[in-house]
């Protein structure tokens, strides 16, 4: 279980400590006079190498072109840092986090419940349920309950899944095949990538 514990001398600063490991967790991004090493690889802004540099160059680098030093690679020898804005980076990294988290998107996974003895135009009510749900991009998970003594024809219901399969082959693959779980038999049905 982690617990999130800011630091109030520094906004940049998180530590995630994990109670039952013990151990403390760094999300911390040194910028400035926050790198400790006394040498550092600097990456220009554009990208070009300026080279191993010591510290207080490195920071006057910085300096000169209004940027900040920030460290990117903290476990090479020697750390590797970058000149960037760090504002305008953090700006562009909450940008791309909130984009991304946009485009998600959940696969759910539905049910639809048969029995063995259902009659055809409620197999084909089912039938089109599952049908409608695998067109909207949701996996569908097929349950065959048994009441009974209606678990001795588990052959049945295994040919009444292999139906549903065969008559929504062309819109789904069979992720799962039917399996017996205690009363009930599961199938899972997945749509076909476009």
């Amino acid at each position: 279980m982690l617990f999130l514990k800011r630091i109030l001398s520094n906004p940049l600063f998180i530590i995630f400590i994990d109670i039952f490991g013990g151990g403390i967790i760094s999300k911390e991004v040194k910028v400035n006079k926050e790198i400790r090493a006394r040498q550092v690889r600097v990456i220009g802004e554009n990208g070009e190498q300026l080279g191993i540099l010591h510290i207080k160059e490195a920071l006057r680098a910085a300096e000169e072109h209004s940027l900040d030093l920030v460290e990117v690679s903290p476990a090479a020898e020697p750390p590797v840092c970058k000149l960037m804005d760090y504002g305008k980076f953090r700006y562009e990294q909450a940008k791309k986090e909130k984009d991304s988290k946009f485009k998600r998107r959940t696969l759910d996974v539905k049910e639809v419940k048969l029995r063995p003895k259902i009659d055809d135009n409620d197999f084909n009510v089912k039938k089109n349920t599952a049908e409608r749900i695998l067109k909207t991009g949701n996996k569908v998970k097929i349950t065959l309950m048994f009441r009974g003594r209606e678990v001795v024809y588990t052959e049945l219901g295994k040919q009444l899944m292999m139906k549903l399969s065969e008559e929504l082959e062309p819109i789904c693959t069979v992720e799962r095949a039917p399996k017996l779980e205690g009363r009930n038999m599961i199938m899972i049905l997945a749509p076909k990538s476009a």
